[in-house]
């Protein structure tokens, strides 16, 4: 059977020059993707010791220089800086006079769509708000990991074409987001991936202190078939003792948490809390279980148990607030 050889990259005329401006995690594996794809990124800009090391490794020969050279070298300028620095960096290359007529200016804030770009805009940039929905780790396998990855787009109508271009050509694919559902759209993916991160690690530490030595081999095949049955049944995919009403199970954890790590016990009484409202509404929870167990999640410390440190529960008027 014959195949078809894939023409190299390296062989397709540039077509942008692509500068860096904020050489975090993002920023490097968007140009190095770019460059894929054919692009050609020229400039690069990074604060820290660690952003210019990491634009070193992941852009080799690439210079690094101040922000407005880079886009002063650049058709296609990417803006990967924190969310909060964004707006001021933008309004400061518009006044400036950096912002060249025709560049394409794209950030990958999560939390802004387009106008965010509207300074640069004025200047007769080209906004695009190109955000990969993508934990990073500012190493080359970042670059694999867009081969897949939504990316959260916004951007004018006329420009709705090289948004999409672009994202394809990164290995993404796009999902248009409104202007006004940006930070909505920020907030489920940080709900979903940041505090996941957090869960885990809590996790991990309290299965260390209760002696398993390998936490992260023993996690790994529960939380792989967790987060796949989550995507593919939704609330159905609720177990444990919170979905199936256990409140002695759920009072003993409680105590034990307060014991051993009781910086965990409100991120545990809210997510209990929550999960409870998901399974009682789905038909997991039975309404007749679900009062002792709403009651031991509305309980201040000391009143998970008896008094005498025994396992117990009061009723919900004991424990009402």
């Amino acid at each position: 059977m014959s195949t078809v050889q894939q023409p190299d990259p390296s062989d397709r005329p540039a077509r942008l020059t692509v500068g860096v401006v904020g050489a975090g995690r993002v920023g490097p594996a968007l140009a190095a993707s770019l460059r894929l794809a054919g692009h050609r990124p020229v400039a690069v800009s990074g604060v820290s010791d660690t952003s210019r090391r990491r634009a070193e490794a992941m852009l080799p020969d690439v210079p690094l220089v101040p922000p407005a050279e880079v886009l002063q070298r650049a058709d296609l300028v990417l803006l990967t800086v924190p969310d909060d620095a964004l707006p001021g960096l933008v309004t400061g290359l518009a006044e400036t006079g950096a912002v060249r007529p025709g560049q394409l200016l794209v950030h990958t804030s999560g939390r802004y769509g387009a106008k965010v770009l509207d300074p640069a805009l004025r200047a007769g940039a080209l906004p695009l708000a190109l955000h990969p929905a993508m934990t990073f780790t500012g190493t080359p396998v970042d670059v694999q990991r867009l081969a897949g990855c939504s990316f959260g787009v916004t951007a004018p109508e006329e420009l709705r074409m090289a948004a999409q271009a672009l994202v394809i050509e990164m290995g993404g694919e796009p999902e248009w987001i409104s202007e006004e559902n940006r930070p909505l759209y920020h907030a489920a993916l940080a709900l979903g991936a940041n505090h996941l991160v957090t869960l885990v690690s809590q996790s991990m530490e309290l299965l260390r202190t209760a002696g398993v030595e390998a936490p992260d081999r023993m996690l790994g095949p529960l939380l792989g078939a967790a987060l796949d049955n989550a995507l593919r049944s939704g609330d159905a995919a609720l177990t444990g003792p919170v979905a199936r009403g256990d409140a002695g199970t759920v009072a003993a954890h409680v105590t034990e948490l307060r014991r051993h790590a009781p910086q965990a016990v409100d991120g545990y009484l809210a997510m209990a809390r929550a999960t409870a409202d998901r399974a009682l509404a789905h038909g997991l929870l039975k309404p007749e279980l679900a009062e002792d167990l709403l009651g031991v999640l509305a309980n201040r410390p000391g009143e998970a148990n008896g008094t005498d440190g025994t396992e117990g529960t009061e009723g919900p008027e004991g424990n009402a607030r």
